[in-house]
C-alpha cells in the first residue's frame, strides 16, 4: 500500500514521523523541540481567524491544515518521548466533549453553555493549584487574555455590576497616564488598557477582534493613502497626509 492509499491522519502521521526520523529525516524538523514550534502553531491559528473573516473557504482549508500539522507535530514529539501520541490526543479531547454536553450524550436535562462553563469550573476545582484565574494561558494576546482574566473574576463576583464602572474607571486611568512619569509611564498605559478591555466586555465587544479589525482597517486606508500619492506619502507634509487620510476614509464609507 503506498502513502496515498492510507487514510489522511495516518498519512499524515506517517509524513510526520519520517521528517522526524533521526537518521533519515529532514534537519530542521528533528531538531525542532515543543518550545521551538509554539510560535508557528500560534501564528498558523491567527491565519485560520484571518481566512474566517475574510471568509476565504479556499484558504481556511489550507490553513486548517497548516494547523492540524502542528497538533501532529507536537504529538509526534511526545510520542517520542514515551509521554502521548495522537491517538491520545483525539482521545482526551472526544472524552471531554462528551463530558461536558451531558444534554447530549449523558441524562442531563438541559444543557447549553452555561453548563459547559460550570463543569469546566468543576473540573479546574479538582487541579491542586486550582483559583479562579487559574488555568488562564501566559501565551494568549494581551488583550485576549486580560478578557478571559475579567471574565474569571467576574464568575466569583469580582466585578462593575455595569458598564459605567470600567467606563469611569477609563477616565481615572487616562488621568494617572498623563501625570506618570517615566519609570511608572508603561505601567498606567497597561492599566488604562485593561480598563478599556473590561469596559468592552461589559459592552458585549470582543476586544479582541475589535482591535483585529481597526488594525485592518488602518492598513486598508494607509494603503490607498499611499496609491492616491504615487507609491508614498513619506515626502509630504501632516495637513497632506490628512487629506490624504480623510479622502481613503470617504472612499471606504462610499462616500
Amino acid at each position: 500500500m503506498n502513502d496515498r492509499e492510507l487514510s489522511p491522519i495516518i498519512r499524515l502521521r506517517a509524513i510526520m514521523a519520517r521528517l522526524r526520523d533521526p537518521d533519515t529525516g529532514c534537519e530542521w524538523d528533528r531538531e525542532q523541540t515543543f518550545e521551538t514550534i509554539a510560535p508557528y502553531t500560534i501564528e498558523e491559528a491567527y491565519e485560520v481567524a484571518d481566512a474566517c473573516s475574510r471568509g476565504d473557504l479556499g484558504d481556511l482549508k489550507d490553513e486548517l491544515g497548516d494547523l492540524l500539522l502542528q497538533v501532529i507535530f507536537h504529538s509526534q514529539i511526545a510520542e517520542e518521548l514515551g509521554k502521548f501520541t495522537f491517538d491520545d490526543v483525539a482521545n482526551a479531547i472526544s472524552e471531554k466533549m462528551e463530558r461536558r454536553h451531558p444534554h447530549i450524550f449523558g441524562n442531563a436535562e438541559e444543557g447549553g453553555h452555561h453548563l459547559w462553563e460550570i463543569i469546566k469550573a468543576q473540573e479546574r476545582a479538582k487541579k491542586s493549584d486550582a483559583g479562579a484565574l487559574s488555568g488562564v494561558a501566559l501565551g494568549l494576546p494581551a488583550l485576549l487574555r486580560a478578557e478571559k482574566l475579567q471574565k474569571r473574576a467576574a464568575r466569583v463576583g469580582f466585578d462593575w455590576p455595569d458598564a459605567a464602572g470600567p467606563r469611569a474607571k477609563i477616565d481615572e486611568e487616562l488621568e494617572e497616564v498623563s501625570t506618570a512619569s517615566d519609570a511608572t509611564r508603561a505601567e498606567e498605559v497597561g492599566d488604562l488598557l485593561f480598563a478599556v478591555v473590561n469596559w468592552a466586555r461589559h459592552l458585549g465587544v470582543d476586544a479582541e477582534a475589535a482591535l483585529r479589525s481597526a488594525n485592518g482597517k488602518f492598513e486598508r486606508r494607509f494603503v490607498a493613502m499611499e496609491k492616491a500619492a504615487g507609491g508614498s506619502i513619506a515626502g509630504l507634509n501632516l495637513s497632506d497626509q490628512e487629506e490624504l487620510w480623510l479622502a481613503a476614509k470617504q472612499q471606504e464609507r462610499g462616500e
